[in-house]
């Protein structure tokens, strides 16, 4: 039982890359084909989790998007046909402001874009 933690520590070690001058080439080539194998692995899970995710986030985009199209309805205002109208209009007031603001102020800060502000004032994010 000793030697078989032994055994597996040693390994463990040549997994994270200690002990490795005392490894024969064989060794080494075995290790590099047991963490490609771990990191595709890996890979496989993450691009899983990341799917599922988007998934998650398209399904609360379509709620949000009817959830806004009925408070504008409520509202009396026009619902966004698209949610990249909101995208563009914020990418055009950013790009057109060459200065960044770095001041801290106390209060809301002055408003640049008043279009953009009356078109999320309807939109729940």
């Amino acid at each position: 039982m000793a030697k078989k933690i032994e055994i597996l520590e040693t390994w463990q070690r040549k997994l994270l890359g200690q002990d490795l001058d005392s490894c024969s080439p064989k060794e080494l080539q075995d290790i590099g084909n047991q963490l490609e194998i771990s990191l595709s692995n890996i890979r496989a899970r993450k691009t899983q989790l990341f799917e599922v995710q988007i998934e998650q986030l398209q399904e609360k985009e379509t709620l949000l998007l009817m959830e806004n199209a009925r408070l504008s309805k409520q509202c009396g205002a026009q619902p966004l046909q698209q949610s990249n109208q909101v995208v563009s209009y914020l990418s055009s007031c950013s790009k057109s402001s060459d200065i960044v603001e770095t001041d801290l102020y106390i209060g809301l800060p002055p408003m640049r874009c008043p279009v953009v502000f009356l078109m999320l004032s309807h939109i729940y994010i």
